[in-house]
């Protein structure tokens, strides 16, 4: 089943969610580094969520920063 990506930001903690389904308690957490935590699938271990830390102070940086993660993106077809 595909999933559609969600972005949502909280600007009081400056975290940036990148979700594919919504948080639930008896997800894992893991720091992948780079202050950048994933929540894995209990069951699969897959991530279905990521938080990045500190968003607003890495748009502030003149490079470019990647998550440690792999992901393949295509248009999804209208309806």
């Amino acid at each position: 089943m595909e999933q559609r990506l969600t972005f949502q930001y909280d600007r009081d903690a400056d975290i940036l969610y990148i979700n594919l389904v919504p948080p639930y308690p008896e997800q894992e957490s893991e720091e992948l580094g780079d202050e950048i935590i994933a929540r894995l699938n209990p069951k699969t271990g897959k991530i279905e969520n990521l938080e990045i830390l500190f968003f607003t102070s890495r748009l502030l940086r003149r490079d470019f920063f990647s998550l440690p993660i792999t992901a393949e993106m295509r248009q999804l077809n209208p309806a």
